[in-house]
This record gives structure tokens, sequence and C-alpha cells, in this order.
């Protein structure tokens, strides 16, 4: 396994040189860079590894012990051994590991419980939700009846205004987790309403899945009917999806023939995939197993640990932090009192290595490709080493390219070379203090150790 990479490696860099610089380019910039972005983080050297082995060279239609081609027995190995890890972790009865993303898993358990034009009740995307929450823009929005809740006053996830609504609307599915959301979820509460309305409950948890796995978020296994996340986010595993259940996996289906559990497993396949990607798969239970490690909550920790000190150090430098501060790795900031865009202070930071991503805000009258706010994230920072005292420097130097922006109008500004040149020396000798990787690239990580986190 391990000469097959290395000879790919070595070929693609004699075969395809301008391909092999790109990606070495694109190794460097991260290494240079402070990325502060909410939906990413760091893939371990040991995740890549799966992801680029032979086993992806397998067809494998179905699932473990019931394929549809041949030569799947050590594919049924490696599947069995994710479900199994994915189980262990989150504690589900249930667990699907075969979804290519947690928008692929939203969408086909949103397709598989509902009927055309069923209504759903989800977090409203420019209150914090997510486009497969019943967007207009997303299959959530088009083929179903959508409403959207949102935040009170005090930028909380409003629930007596969920309640209200959930009378009135009488929604088949209600969805909470959220995209832009910064403050513990109560997903006990959802499912009381849930309850009161015969509403279905799905929980999308992408955006905080470590932190539960952690014990430092409520988990929604044990509340909601179906809960699904995205594997790279802060499991630091591949791009991909999950889906869970607790104790309401045997519980019936809306067809009345199927328990939810069988409804699961066929709504991925057939009805929404064909063949998984296997290697992603394999790339899954190896982040599983580091998930389940006291190693990695010490990142998680420090996950929570950071944003909180990152909100705080923001806040002294007179941002509005909305909600007033942060329950996991999100922190959102609104722009509107600085005179800047969310568009302008996206790109003035990255031209000098700060990586965040502009958002809406509560009430934000912008457009997605403009806003009025920035998102930032945690999981790249944690996992790379850097400490809740390090989060003064990160605001410091992302506060003296924003405090020295002009802008032009939303979308363009001018931003001085000097100015620009020197937080971006600043910024990349800070981030190579703190290498995406903690073992060298050519050299033996100690056995058993969960590298490059």
């Amino acid at each position: 396994m391990q000469s097959l990479a290395a000879t790919g490696i070595d070929l693609l860099r004699a075969d395809d040189p301008e391909l092999h610089r790109m990606l070495t380019d694109e190794l460097r910039r991260q290494e240079e860079s402070l990325v502060m972005v909410a939906s990413s983080s760091v893939a371990d050297p040991t995740v890549l590894a799966c992801q680029g082995s032979s086993i992806v060279n397998v067809t494998a239609e179905g699932y473990p012990g019931r394929r549809y081609h041949a030569g799947c027995c050590h594919v049924d190995e490696v599947e069995q051994l994710a479900i199994d890890r994915a189980k262990e972790l989150f504690g589900a009865f249930y667990a699907n590991v075969q979804p290519h993303s947690a928008s692929v898993a939203n969408e086909l358990v949103l397709t598989s419980l509902l009927r055309p034009g069923d209504t759903i009740l989800g977090m409203d995307l420019h209150q914090g939700g997510h486009l497969t929450h019943g967007s207009p823009a997303s299959l959530s929005g088009r083929l179903f009846t959508a409403h959207g809740y949102g935040l009170d006053a005090s930028g909380l996830i409003d629930y007596d205004q969920v309640l209200a609504m959930a009378r009135e609307l009488r929604p088949k599915l209600i969805i909470c987790g959220a995209t832009a959301y910064a403050r513990t979820v109560d997903f006990a509460r959802f499912r009381e309403i849930a309850d009161e309305v015969g509403a279905l409950l799905l929980a999308d948890i992408s955006h905080i899945a470590g932190l539960v796995v952690a014990g430092l978020h409520p988990s929604p296994v044990p509340h909601a009917h179906i809960t699904t996340t995205c594997t790279h986010k802060q499991l630091y595993g591949p791009r991909g999806g999950l889906i869970l259940m607790g104790p309401d996996a045997e519980a019936l289906a809306p067809d009345g023939r199927h328990t939810l559990a069988q409804l699961m497993q066929r709504s991925v396949f057939p009805h929404f995939q064909g063949a998984p990607a296997v290697n992603a798969i394999a790339a899954k239970a190896r982040a599983f197993a580091w998930c389940a490690s006291e190693e990695f909550t010490e990142v998680a920790k420090r996950i929570l640990g950071n944003a909180r000190a990152l909100a705080a150090a923001f806040d002294e430098r007179g941002y509005r932090v909305i909600s007033g501060g942060t329950d996991n790795h999100i922190v959102l900031l609104d722009l509107t009192d600085r005179g800047l865009t969310g568009r302008i202070a996206e790109q003035a930071l990255e031209s000098v290595g700060i990586i965040v991503n502009k958002n809406h805000i509560p009430g934000d009258k912008r457009s997605s490709t403009v806003t009025s706010g920035l998102r930032l994230g945690t999981n790249t920072l944690a996992v790379r080493g850097l400490e809740p005292a390090d989060m003064a420097r990160c605001a410091e130097l992302a506060d003296r390219v924003l405090s020295r922006v002009r802008p032009l109008d939303d979308r363009t500004f001018l931003l001085d070379e000097v100015v620009r040149q020197e937080v971006a020396d600043h910024v990349a000798r800070f981030a190579r203090n703190f290498p995406i990787s903690r073992y060298p690239v050519t050299g033996a990580a100690p056995a058993g150790s969960f590298q490059g986190a």
C-alpha cells in the first residue's frame, strides 16, 4: 500500500508536473494560512491514505453481504467496521455510512419520508439554517412546502415561535440544527414540539458532530428520529455524509410497511445513490476511530475554548458578535457598523492569508454573494494546535486589515499594499508555527498514532 502511494506521487510528478505543482502549491497555501472557515478542517494523512488506496477500484452497489457485484469481501469488512465505529461513537442504534455528503443525506431523508408538497419546518437560511433545510434554492424548498423559523432578539432560537408555527402549519417534518448558529441546540425541546404536532424530527449536526461525540454539546441521537452529519468538518474525516438513528430506528415509517431503519437503507441505495465511494467509507472508519480517542477530546476542548476566546477578542475590538458569544466553534460577526460587507471583508482577509467566509446575519438584506457578516470557525485552528491564548493574535491580525480597508462599494475595496504585505508576512510566519501535520511528511509517525492532527 505504501509503495503504491509513493509510486503514484512519483509518477504524477513526472507525468503531469503542472498538476503536481498545483497540488503542492495548495499544500503550501494551507500551511501559510490561518484558516478560520467554520465548514472546514484538516484531514489526517491516515485519512488521506485511505482515500487514495486501491479499494477505490472496487464497485460495490448494495450493503455488506448483499452486494450486486463480486470481489467485495474486503469492502464488506471495511464498511461494517465503519458502521460499527459510527454506532459506538454516537451511541446510535443504526448507522449508514454511504451518503456522499450531508446535503445528500438530508435530501434522501426528506424524499424517503415525505411526498411532494408536504410541509416541512426548518431554520430559515438567513437566520442560520442550511440550504437543505427548506431553502427555495434547494431541492428541499422546491419539492416541499417549506417554512422557516428564526431567532429572538437575543440571537437565540425562538422555541416559542417554533412551537407556534408547528401548531399552525402541522408539518410532517421538523428540521433542527444549523450552519451559522453559535449557541446550544435544545434537541429535547424540539422533540417535544415534534411529538405534540405529530411530526418527525430530523437533526442535522454537521457543524457540531465533534463536540457531540466529545460530550461538549448535547446529542440529538436519543431525541431525533433521524440524525445526519457530514464527516469532514468536526470529525476530521473525508468529505462525506452519515445517517444515524437512536431508539426510533425500529419505529414504523410513514409508509406503514417498513421501520425507519429499513426505509433509510432503501433510501440510500437504490433510491438515491448508486455504488458507494468505498475509499471514502474506509476514510470515515479511520476518522471515527480517532474521534473515540482521548486525543480527539482534547482537540474538541480546544475547538470550544478557541471559539469563546476568539469571540471575546473580537468583542474587545468593538465588533458585534451575534448572540454575544458562542457555545460551539462558530463566531458570527455583524459588520454593519464597520461599514463593510461580508464579501469585502472575506476578500481583504484572504489577500493576507486569513481565510474566513462571508455570511448572512439575522435580518440581513444583502444578497448571499455580498452579505453583512462573517462566519468564523475554530476547527482547523484547534487541530493545528492553536490554543485560546493564540486567539487574540488571530483577531489582532484580522483587525489590522479590516480597520484599514476602504470600501468603494459593496464588492470592491482598496487596501494599502504596504499594510497588506506586512500583515501577510506576519500571518505566514505565525501559521508556520502550527503545521497541518504534526509529523514530518517524509518521516514515520509513532505506531498507532493519529498523524497530522
